[in-house]
């Protein structure tokens, strides 16, 4: 590869002037298999951009500069590129085992440019084609070199998707829906043969009336109760030896090589001396949200990854704008990891915080989106969306009085401890969990 690519970027345009949001891509079995890589200018309002190639340089340079295997771990990351990006040398910096070029819908097809895309087929890259919503002229010309078909299904008529999804299977191309908002979209595209689904829909909760948690997650949500009321210790190891499943998780954990204990640990009391409160809190959140999706034992809820990125997201954010303030962090953590509880449990927020207890600060939060804690998660939230609001990030960056790099900086650390719990993941939470920065469920009066 040549030096040229280096020559493209200005000194001035830095990593840190792109914001980086990731959009998870799922199977047919609800499993995660990569992500859309997004990236975006720092800037909002009209772009300022006047050499389209200068700035999409910047943006690849920095992938490669952060580390692709830091953001998608083990799985794929599909990055949108155009006419300008093929044609660079500068396309070589992706490594091509560890992403999915998705040539955008904008893309004039022409003969160099269908002999550049056979170029970099040769070389090990896969494409998709993005945002496909009827047949043309053009697709047809690209299909023979293209492994996926991304169809937006927003766009396309119910009626018309089943015919479009046939002519692609037919030339044996994998589906990719994307912008799936809703289990009944999913449902529909699993019947017309798709392979793979893009959108928030695996988040959206199916509200059912008077629904009641199950025991198991009734258990760990009395036993986090429990431990914000800071009752003795006797008091929790009696609670949990009334659950097997939990006894048994606890004295499992705590028994796994990353301690170092000379000794088996055979009672739940030593257990959780060992262990300790604000990691028992921690273990307990992340617990909800394991299993909790169809899938092998290996099998990782999308729900769970999302969770325990979004509240080390705040965490960080937290321990930033209020260094040294270590509840806080710690309450930031919780509501990051509580704010898809709806979702878990397939209940309104409102019926799951009737039936648990929470500070005032963190309800305000998940309920309203108010106070720090709650701008902190709208902030979180408005960086997920395919399509983000530039001027409301922005304007949320403001009020919180947090930069850009700063933001930038949390986002990364928390997608490497999301893939982290993901990449560690055998049926339960990773014991690796126990040692990262604390952070756990608290309440104001808890002091632990």
């Amino acid at each position: 590869m040549s030096d040229q690519s280096s020559d493209l970027i200005p000194p001035t345009h830095h990593a840190l002037d792109f914001f980086l949001a990731r959009q998870p891509i799922l199977s047919r079995e609800q499993e995660l298999i990569g992500y859309e890589l997004l990236f975006r200018s720092a800037a909002f309002g009209p772009a300022n951009v006047k050499d389209d190639v200068t700035a999409t340089a910047a943006v690849i340079a920095h992938a490669s500069e952060l580390g692709l295997s830091n953001v998608i771990g083990n799985l794929q990351g599909f990055i949108n590129v155009d006419a300008a990006v093929l044609m660079s040398d500068f396309i070589y910096f992706l490594p091509a085992d560890k992403v999915v070029l998705e040539i955008l819908e904008t893309v004039k097809v022409t003969p160099e440019l269908v002999a550049r895309v056979r170029e970099l087929v040769k070389s090990g890259y896969v494409f998709a084609l993005d945002d496909v919503v009827a047949e043309s002229e053009e697709i047809e010309e690209l299909l023979p070199l293209v492994k996926i078909i991304k169809i937006d299904v927003l766009e396309v008529d119910p009626s018309k998707l089943l015919k479009l999804s046939v002519h692609f299977k037919r030339a044996q191309k994998e589906l990719l829906a994307e912008k799936v908002e809703t289990l009944q979209q999913f449902n529909d595209c699993v019947t017309f043969g798709f392979d793979y689904f893009q959108g928030y829909y695996f988040a959206k909760p199916m509200i059912l009336q008077g629904k009641k948690l199950e025991a198991s997650k009734m258990a760990i949500m009395h036993l986090l109760t429990l431990l914000v009321r800071n009752v003795d210790n006797g008091e929790i190891v009696r609670f949990i030896k009334r659950d097997v499943a939990l006894s048994l998780t606890l004295l499992r954990l705590v028994n796994t090589p990353v301690y170092g204990f000379q000794k088996f640990i055979d009672s739940l009391g030593q257990a959780l001396i060992v262990l300790g409160r604000r990691q028992l809190k921690r273990w307990l959140q992340i617990l909800l949200f394991a299993n909790t999706e169809k899938g092998g034992a290996d099998g990782m809820s999308p729900l769970m990854i999302l969770a325990a990125t979004r509240g080390k997201m705040l965490e960080l954010i937290a321990a930033k704008l209020r260094p040294g303030r270590r509840k806080m962090s710690e309450m930031a953590f919780t509501v990051g990891i509580m704010s898809l509880v709806d979702a878990l449990f397939g209940m309104s927020m409102d019926s799951v915080l009737r039936q648990i207890t929470v500070s005032t600060e963190i309800r305000e939060a998940l309920l309203r989106r108010t106070g720090f804690y709650g701008l902190a998660l709208k902030l979180v939230e408005c960086t997920e969306q395919r399509e983000q609001d530039q001027a409301q990030i922005q304007a949320l960056l403001d009020e919180l009085q947090l930069s850009a790099d700063d933001f930038f900086d949390a986002e990364k650390h928390a997608f490497e401890w999301g893939n982290s719990i993901s990449s560690n993941h055998v049926g339960q939470p990773s014991p690796m969990l126990m040692s990262a920065p604390p952070g756990g469920y608290v309440d104001e009066d808890d002091d632990d």
